[in-house]
């Protein structure tokens, strides 16, 4: 037969509460002013409490203070602030540690790539899995978006990262009425291997404006299958500029390879692209066409996802009111490099240019 020696059932492994603990500190306190003889055991305190013992002694330890009494004579008392704040503080160091610990040159690594090179956490991590660099510690991307989001790092935080720790929120403006491509082949009748990405030589093709007074712009073409993207600098908006583009490609490469390489070229229905007919003839050689070109259906700028996503990266460089005649050449061509050796979660972890070559191994 089993006796409980306490006043009250506490389920076991059950820690104090606050207002367990505001309970001892006033059993501890009128337990100091009762008379000797009348003082109650730690046994019994710990009885009335409905703890054990050992319990018991671990919390009046935690929360010991040393008070006056009215005779300004020092005497060990108990305070259930002082116990809850050192549980508190205690309790934030529960769970595993950090994996990335001591790993100092790692935490220098990844900073060093999203600060200075512009990576996000997710490309630094396929390059460390690529073996690219070798570190003692390995860590995963939502790890590392975690310890970015614990502040973790000291020169790192979300306003640091491509879209700053916030997610795109839609806005609602007036726009103007779509320009109509009369005689223009419109995006359904785009063969399957450009829909699927089968096939290399499909584009996307999109035009990223300058600021207000700047007429310069970028021409910025993204290949579907592999994300190759090209950047060419205009000196206005213009169906004109944006041809003399396409021809001086077309001169510096030639014709049939132009050909190969640009199959077919999707726009959206700006007024830079409605002369489609120009934009597909050969500058080169009479009656000839050199690619394809389909049109989005208005305003419809997912059904060009790529393009709208690389000129997010761009304007990365290149913020929103910014004037584009101010950029140089060697300027836009470094961008370009970046955005081609980017590595990419879509590609397995590799580049553009880097699936570009790969295509040109399998022939």
């Amino acid at each position: 037969m089993s006796y409980v020696h306490c006043t009250r059932r506490r389920r076991k492994g059950k820690h104090l509460d606050y207002a367990e603990r505001q309970e001892l500190e006033w059993l501890v306190r009128e337990n100091h002013e009762a008379a000797k003889s009348k003082r109650k055991t730690q046994k019994q305190l710990a009885q009335l409490l409905g703890v054990s013992e050992a319990t018991l002694s671990r919390e009046l330890k935690r929360g010991r203070v040393v008070l006056r009494d009215s005779d300004w004579r020092e005497y060990v008392s108990y305070s259930a602030d002082v116990a809850q704040a050192d549980y508190d503080r205690k309790a934030t160091l529960k769970g595993p540690g950090l994996k990335i610990g001591n790993d100092h040159a790692l935490a220098k690594h990844i900073e060093q790539k999203i600060l200075q090179e512009k990576y996000s956490p997710d490309a630094v991590i396929m390059e460390l899995r690529a073996g690219k660099y070798s570190f003692k510690t390995s860590i995963c991307t939502r790890t590392l978006y975690n310890y970015i989001d614990q502040g973790v790092f000291a020169n790192l935080t979300n306003k640091d990262l491509p879209r700053q720790g916030r997610s795109p929120k839609r806005s609602y403006k007036r726009v103007r009425k779509a320009y109509r491509n009369v005689g223009g082949k419109t995006i359904t009748e785009r063969p399957e291997e450009a829909n699927k990405r089968l096939e290399y030589g499909h584009w996307e093709m999109d035009c990223l404006k300058s600021g207000r007074g700047g007429r310069s712009c970028l021409l910025v073409m993204v290949e579907r299958m592999t994300r190759e993207t090209i950047i060419l600098k205009l000196r206005s908006q213009t169906q004109a500029e944006v041809q003399r583009k396409l021809n001086q490609l077309e001169r510096s490469m030639g014709r049939k390879r132009f050909a190969r390489k640009f199959k077919s070229i999707t726009v959206d229905n700006g007024s830079e692209f409605l002369g489609w007919e120009m934009l597909e003839k050969s500058c080169l050689k009479a009656n000839t066409k050199r690619t394809a070109i389909y049109y989005c259906h208005p305003y419809s700028a997912w059904e060009r996802g790529t393009n709208e996503q690389i000129n997010g990266h761009i304007r990365r460089f290149i913020p929103k009111g910014s004037d584009i005649s101010k950029y140089t050449n060697q300027q836009l061509k470094a961008i370009e490099t970046w955005l081609n050796t980017y590595p990419r979660r879509i590609l397995n972890g590799i580049s553009a240019w880097e699936a570009v070559e790969s295509l040109a191994r399998a022939g």
